[in-house]
């Protein structure tokens, strides 16, 4: 695969973002598993001119504020409208001014630390700051086609101060770990 050098900045024109959610507890099967998009975000990736991916940089900023409910499946009935918009405000209340420290919308960032290049993709580690707390992650990534890139990892919300979601006085209670998804490409649209 031939390596293109230089400077992309990606964000939701030419990606996506998505966290999905799983559901435990008595009352699980009254919940749904949700599939919830950051819709404001961007990513920086720096690829050093004689194209060596192991030194490559990546740093994201992400929007938690722009948390948008785009699918729940399972559940007792199908998800509405009004049932997004709940958890929406859910959601806002659980992270409020998380990450600022001026209390203004949550975000969060990542910044690499290390680039891992394989033929099928490789790994990215870094740092991750969310609710005021950085964690060493690591993204496993694929490469679909050349210009596009998938990275997956899972995040436990108590690793970074938030209490998961509980309902039904604690019947209903919201995975500690939450499943994030990125694709983007680099490729001229």
């Amino acid at each position: 695969m031939a390596v293109i050098a230089g400077n992309f900045r990606v964000g939701p024109d030419n990606g996506r973002v998505v966290l999905k959610t799983g559901r435990v507890g008595l009352a699980a099967k009254a919940g749904h598993d949700l599939t919830i998009a950051i819709t404001r975000w961007s990513a920086d990736i720096t690829v050093p001119d004689d194209g060596d991916l192991s030194a490559a940089t990546v740093t994201a900023e992400l929007d938690l504020g722009s948390l948008s409910v785009t699918e729940g499946t399972g559940g007792a009935r199908p998800l509405t409208d009004s049932d997004r918009r709940d958890i929406q405000a859910t959601i806002g209340k659980i992270l409020g001014g998380a990450g600022s420290s001026g209390g203004g919308p949550a975000k969060a960032s990542f910044r690499s630390t290390k680039v891992i290049p394989s033929a099928a993709g490789g790994a990215i580690e870094g740092m991750l700051t969310l609710n005021g707390r950085s964690r060493h992650i690591r993204l496993q990534v694929t490469t679909p086609e050349p210009g596009r890139y998938r990275a997956s990892l899972a995040i436990v919300q108590s690793d970074f101060g938030i209490k998961p979601y509980t309902g039904f006085f604690g019947a209903l209670k919201l995975r500690d770990e939450v499943a994030v998804e990125v694709e983007i490409s680099t490729q001229p649209a």
